[in-house]
């Protein structure tokens, strides 16, 4: 098993475990696969959830740029919805594949990773 199928099971097992989500392993290995070689860099293999600038460039970079949702307000409501998510489950590790994940599907943007 390489490094990047062991980060997926360790993503899966926090959308299972910390989070309660059962994860669709297709659409997480693929959105994991998108983050490219972020994942492995400690600092950019994770989201600040309370760094306005952070969220800003999900937004911008991930929301808007990749799932294609050009309303800054739907935008911001999902990013907001997920971060609560994680505040509510008493998660303080937010994976940038698991946040990413758990955009794609609130927004209904899976086909995305067709």
């Amino acid at each position: 098993m390489g490094k990047r199928d062991e980060l997926i099971g360790k993503y899966a097992d926090q959308l299972r475990g910390d989070l309660g989500i059962s994860p669709d392993m297709d659409l997480l290995r693929k959105v994991t696969i998108g983050c490219g070689p972020s994942i492995y860099n400690r600092d950019a293999s994770t989201v600040a959830g309370s760094d306005p600038k952070e969220l800003e460039t999900v937004r911008k970079n991930f929301v808007m740029k990749k799932l294609g949702v050009t309303d800054a307000a739907k935008a911001d409501a999902a990013i907001a919805k997920v971060m609560d998510h994680y505040k509510s489950k008493g998660v303080r590790t937010k994976y940038r594949a698991v946040v990413y994940y758990m955009l794609a599907k609130d927004l209904g943007r899976e086909s995305i990773y067709s």
